[in-house]
């Protein structure tokens, strides 16, 4: 899949710039487009591996555009571009297969590195998939490929692997925010801090999860350095 081209959608012209350089130097076709429309015209002229995808665009916005990606071509990973760190459908995003997300301004290397562990996700082994790390970007494989509860179980699995990172339990949250237990994520969310209180994605997802009109991007965030042995708590019981 590495080699597939990479579409970016986007109204901009100065992002589609920046864009289509910082990914260059991965080695495939790099192809762009103004709108939905056209994108959906582009991708119905041949393969892609890997759609870069604005929310807001004039004509078929991105969230319209997304739906019929999922719709004609489920296998084609999509990153969605956001601006100011916010997306009032991201519940939707989600459910939708959309698990990753870029925030402008970003910069080349930020790009390069997130095309690069999406695409290298397709590479992963079901049955070697052991260390926390694997398993993580496992778990987002089955949420792009819309498999919910084979990605809840992975999560637990990482869990079980590292019980000290408060990533898992985040991610495992907001898969239980999307199919609407919002209880089983504010417990998650919780479980998160208790590890690192200073974990903001789980904070931002608490606090989203337990307003009266949740919205917002749902934040899954990076995993901070690993820890000691020494210095890592065991997480909650999973039961």
């Amino acid at each position: 899949m590495k080699h597939y081209p990479i579409l970016i959608v986007d109204d901009e012209k100065n992002i589609r710039l920046t864009m289509s350089q910082a990914l260059e130097p991965l080695g495939g076709e790099v192809h762009t487009a103004v709108n939905g429309e056209e994108a959906l015209q582009k991708l119905a002229e041949g393969p892609f591996g890997l759609v870069f995808l604005d929310l807001k665009m004039p004509g078929m916005d991105g969230m319209e555009a997304l739906r019929r990606i999922r719709l004609h071509w489920p296998r084609i990973r999509v990153i969605i571009i956001t601006a100011h760190g916010t997306i009032a459908s991201a519940v939707e995003t989600m459910k939708l297969g959309a698990v990753d997300f870029i925030q402008k301004p970003f910069s080349p290397a930020e790009i390069r590195e997130l095309a690069t562990r999406v695409m290298d996700r397709e590479s992963l082994a079901e049955d070697l998939a052991g260390d926390y790390r694997a398993l993580i970007e496992l778990a987002k494989r089955h949420i792009t490929d819309r498999a919910f509860g084979v990605a809840r179980d992975t999560a637990r699995r990482a869990i079980a692997a590292d019980p000290g990172q408060p990533g898992a339990y985040n991610l495992l949250g907001a898969l239980f925010e999307i199919t609407n237990d919002r209880l089983a994520a504010q417990k998650y969310y919780r479980a998160a801090l208790d590890i690192d209180p200073t974990f903001e994605p789980a904070a931002v997802n608490l606090e989203r999860a337990t307003s009266w009109s949740p919205s917002g991007k749902i934040a899954l965030g990076m995993e901070p350095p690993p820890r000691e042995d020494k210095d890592r708590r065991g997480g909650p019981h999973e039961g």
